[in-house]
């Protein structure tokens, strides 16, 4: 099938960085397979991290088909987009069926994006994992790539205004070694290890990011453990279950 949509869609988001001037520096793209199968699992600090983990991927010529809640497909603006991107939605009362498209998508040689997070971190270190990632690289037979995004959050993040036209923002985008699932006696070893290692490359980017906040006012982006006034991992799960408790009410 032609890629009709994609293309001017990665142009146009490379027309927006060059615009906002955004500072990007790329590690590890070398890693991303130039064929065949492989699982992005990215960090989640932004509503944005999909835009740039896919630019992750970029020099190996590869689109990024991510998986994405279903509401964003449904909505009128973004679904179009989405669904001629060909991005995989998840729609959490019908999970199997989600899983088998991204499994299906893996085995026909394409590079599928999940954050195993599940939703944006607000404490902006990683939370614990779903296995998902690693099933599906278990199943499908492909390498799993920790990938770590930082800078994101300072545009548009969960519980603060966008900031969408902010210029010269430095972005981080480190991209780790494969992960072979063959060498897992299983999902929950391999998904240890995907946490171990997006850790450590989510820990780098922080601690080597060339900015530092411009006062207390301005310390909300970074977490706790570097000085920041970002909420602790502790308070950012009792936010999150307050917001589920609200979404249900």
């Amino acid at each position: 099938m032609p890629e009709l949509l994609y293309p001017p869609v990665i142009a146009a988001a490379k027309t927006m960085f060059r615009v906002l001037d955004l500072r990007l520096t790329v590690e590890g793209s070398h890693h991303v397979p130039r064929t065949g199968g492989a699982v992005l699992a990215s960090n989640h600090v932004s509503y944005l991290d999909f835009i740039f983990c896919g630019y992750g991927a970029h020099k190996s010529r590869r689109l990024v088909r991510f998986m994405a809640k279903h509401e964003v497909f449904a909505h009128r603006v973004s679904g179009p987009l989405m669904r001629g991107m060909r991005h995989i939605p998840v729609d959490r009362r019908a999970g199997a069926g989600s899983y088998s498209s991204a499994v299906g998508a893996l085995r026909r040689g394409e590079v599928v994006g999940v954050f195993p997070e599940a939703t944006i971190s607000r404490s902006f270190t990683v939370k614990e994992l779903k296995s998902g990632a690693a099933r599906m690289a278990l199943d499908a037979a492909v390498p799993l790539l920790p990938v770590a995004v930082w800078g994101t959050q300072r545009l548009w993040t969960k519980g603060r205004p966008k900031t969408l036209t902010r210029r010269h923002t430095p972005i981080t985008i480190l991209i780790g070694e494969p992960i072979d699932p063959a060498d897992f006696p299983d999902t929950n070893a391999m998904t240890g290890e995907l946490k171990s290692r997006l850790t450590a490359l989510v820990d780098r980017a922080q601690r080597e990011y060339p900015d530092k906040p411009a006062g207390p006012e301005d310390a909300w982006w970074q977490p706790g453990h570097l000085g920041g006034t970002a909420p602790t991992p502790e308070e950012a799960a009792e936010l999150d279950r307050r917001g589920r408790r609200t979404s249900a009410s």
